[in-house]
């Protein structure tokens, strides 16, 4: 795995939690803020993924 793989996987689940504690708290602004940093670390994942393929073709 490469750093963009891992950054991306944490962002994603810490913008899960954003989420979850929006919706728990009622937060709409919450809610969508991790919303975005989930997108957001599921692209940077998705570009770690291909980064590694790349560089290790099967």
């Amino acid at each position: 795995m490469n750093k963009d793989q891992v950054k991306g996987r944490v962002n994603e689940a810490v913008g899960k939690a954003k989420e979850v504690a929006g919706k728990a708290t009622g937060s709409t602004s919450t809610e969508l803020k991790g919303t975005a940093q989930k997108v957001a670390g599921k692209t940077q994942a998705a570009y770690g993924d291909a980064k590694d393929k790349v560089q290790k073709p099967d």
